[in-house]
């Protein structure tokens, strides 16, 4: 596995968009419901338990938290969203404040989308994966909780969840992982690592 991200570091949390580091530099982010695994995800490609705050209860990523891992080159993990039980209030400042980020970000080069593989392709995941390619970012799909299936049902979740992804875009990657068992996060790492020398270059 690449050691790429292993280098990373808490950078800053940021509960608005202003907040945010300076718009310079590359950086991925990492999108996704509530209860997809996001910040498990990021502590398995980092190779850090402890990088990104994991809570039992979902919905508690409530800010935009950033990663550096070289200067001018970071991870962002993105508020979950679509959560029922987040008050109206708060779900209406995250979706101000994450459609801000993604239509003005100019150091983003690319998002990952992590869903849930027994529960993929929601909404909110169509719309992201739509807004990658229209934008010209890289998008890459993780189906993650891939332990939570046997073989035969998660070659068969990955089999449709392509399909429907190649209806949206016909540059959206895909693959299973389990951030539980880091299962996928060499394939993680090699797939978005090039992101930054072609966005680069």
């Amino acid at each position: 596995m690449s050691q790429l991200f292993n280098r990373s570091q808490y950078l800053v949390s940021a509960y608005r968009y202003d907040q945010l580091p300076e718009d310079s530099g590359m950086e991925i982010a990492f999108a996704g419901r509530s209860n997809a695994g996001k910040s498990t995800t990021i502590n398995a490609l980092t190779n850090h338990k402890g990088l990104a705050k994991v809570s039992k209860t979902p919905g508690r990523t409530q800010l935009f938290n950033c990663f550096e891992f070289a200067p001018g080159q970071r991870l962002v993990d993105l508020p979950g969203y679509g959560y029922a039980k987040v008050p109206e209030k708060m779900r209406k400042h995250w979706q101000k404040e994450i459609d801000h980020y993604l239509m003005n970000r100019q150091s983003l080069i690319g998002v990952v989308i992590i869903m849930d593989i027994r529960h993929p392709m929601k909404d909110f995941d169509k719309q992201m994966i739509h807004w990658a390619h229209q934008s010209g970012l890289f998008s890459h799909v993780l189906l993650n909780k891939a332990d939570k299936l046997s073989r035969s049902q998660m070659a068969k979740a990955l089999q449709i969840t392509q399909k429907a992804i190649a209806a949206i875009s016909d540059s959206t990657t895909c693959q299973t992982f389990s951030a539980l068992r880091k299962e996928g996060a060499d394939v993680l790492s090699q797939t978005i690592a090039p992101w930054f020398q072609a966005a680069h270059d």
